[in-house]
């Protein structure tokens, strides 16, 4: 089992910067692709960046040159910086992992962009 728990989360205005965080735990040997999703209220859930363990990342055209996402292998643990967020980035962030052939997800946190 792969547990993962995200924060960072919060408000934020237009134009505003958060760093969101995705410590793993327990069985972390093998993990594949980690990365972040997000789902807005009422749309389907969509990849916002994914870092493979190749070192390979990439990102939803919305959020290209806006976020950035990194690692920390000592701390086991993923971060997304997001920059300049707009009204769009509004959801709630899921951070994932990949083990074998399993997908594990944290419990999401919660982002909301307002002025």
């Amino acid at each position: 089992q792969v547990q993962l728990v995200e924060s960072g989360g919060g408000l934020v205005q237009p134009g505003g910067s958060l760093r969101l965080s995705c410590a793993a735990s327990g069985s972390i040997s093998s993990l594949n692709n980690m990365g972040w999703y997000r789902q807005a209220l009422g749309k389907q859930r969509e990849l916002v960046a994914r870092f493979t363990s190749i070192g390979y990342s990439d990102y939803a055209d919305s959020v290209k040159g806006r976020f950035a996402i990194s690692r920390d292998s000592a701390k086991n643990t993923v971060y997304l910086q997001m920059n300049s967020l707009q009204l769009e980035d509004t959801g709630v962030y899921y951070c994932y992992a990949d083990r074998f052939s399993r997908r594990y997800w944290g419990q999401g946190t919660q982002v909301t962009v307002s002025s």
